[in-house]
C-alpha cells in the first residue's frame, strides 16, 4: 500500500506545476485503480506539498513583496500584492458557487469530462506555441484577465498553470513574468486548501498509519514538485510548450476512447 501513496505523491508532485491538470491526473488513477484511499484528502494533502515546494521556490520574491508593500520603496513591488489579491477573486467566488450546487461532485464523477477538459487544455496550450510577448510588468487588468482565465481550471482536467500563463502570454506577458505570476497566484489559493486539508485530516478518524501513508504522499510531492517546477521553467522560456500540447492531446483521447 504504501508503493500506491508514494506514486500519487509522484503523480502530484509531478502534474501540478507543468500544465497538465494534476486533479485531472488523479481522477484517472483513481477510475484506473480502485484503491480504497479518501482521494479528497489525498488531494488536498499532496497538494500542500505541493504548495510548500512551490513557497520555497518562490520565498525570495514572496519576501520581496512584502517587504516592499510594508515599505513602499518600489510601486511595482508592493502593488503586486494587490495584483496576486484581485486575480484570485474570480476563482474564490466562483469555486464557492459551484461548490454550492455540487458541481464539482459532478464532474469528478464523469472521467469522459476530465478527457474533454484535457483537450481544452491542449487547444489553449497551442493558441500560445510560438508566442513571444515583450511586457516583464503586470497591469491591474492582466491581474483581473488572468484571474478570469484561472477560473477555467476550476474544472478537472484544465491545467490551472496552463490557464493562467495562457492568460498572461495572451495580454503579452513575456513568458518569464507570465510564468512568475501564475505561481505566485497558486499560492493563496493553495494556501487556504491546505489550510482546510489540515484541518480535515485532523478530525478524520484515520488512522495513525493511515495519516503516515498521507504524510509520506505529501513528502514526496514537496520533492517531486521542487523539482519539476524548475524543469518546467527551463521549457517555457525555451518556448517548448508544444511537447504538453501533444501529451494533453494524447492523454485526452485515451480517456474518452477507453475509460
Amino acid at each position: 500500500m504504501i508503493f500506491i501513496f508514494i506514486l500519487l505523491g509522484i503523480i502530484q508532485g509531478v502534474t501540478e506545476p507543468i500544465p497538465i491538470s494534476s486533479s485531472g491526473h488523479l481522477l484517472i488513477f483513481q477510475k484506473l485503480f480502485n484503491y480504497k484511499i479518501d482521494y479528497e484528502i489525498l488531494s488536498i494533502i499532496t497538494n500542500l506539498g505541493s504548495f510548500l515546494a512551490i513557497f520555497t521556490v518562490f520565498k525570495d520574491r514572496i519576501i520581496c513583496i512584502l517587504k516592499s508593500y510594508f515599505t513602499k520603496k518600489n510601486k511595482y513591488e508592493y502593488t503586486y500584492l494587490y495584483k496576486i489579491i484581485i486575480a484570485s477573486i474570480p476563482a474564490l467566488i466562483v469555486g464557492l458557487i459551484v461548490t454550492k450546487m455540487e458541481l464539482f461532485i459532478y464532474l469528478e464523477n464523469n472521467i469522459k469530462f476530465v478527457g474533454i477538459s484535457l483537450l481544452i487544455t491542449a487547444l489553449l496550450l497551442f493558441t500560445i506555441k510560438n508566442k513571444v510577448g515583450n511586457k516583464n510588468e503586470l497591469s491591474y487588468k492582466d491581474a483581473v484577465i488572468i484571474g478570469l482565465f484561472q477560473v477555467m481550471a476550476l474544472i478537472p482536467g484544465i491545467s490551472r498553470s496552463g490557464a493562467t500563463i495562457v492568460g498572461g502570454m495572451n495580454r503579452n506577458l513575456d513568458r518569464n513574468t507570465a510564468f512568475d505570476f501564475s505561481f505566485m497566484l497558486y499560492i493563496p489559493i493553495s494556501l487556504a486548501t491546505s489550510i482546510l486539508g489540515i484541518f480535515k485530516l485532523i478530525s478524520s478518524n484515520l488512522t495513525i498509519h493511515e495519516i503516515s501513508l498521507y504524510l509520506i504522499s505529501m513528502i514526496v510531492s514537496f520533492i517531486f514538485t521542487y523539482i519539476t517546477i524548475n524543469w518546467f521553467k527551463n521549457i517555457i522560456l525555451k518556448g517548448k510548450l508544444i511537447y504538453f500540447v501533444y501529451y494533453c492531446m494524447i492523454i485526452g483521447t485515451f480517456v474518452l476512447l477507453l475509460l
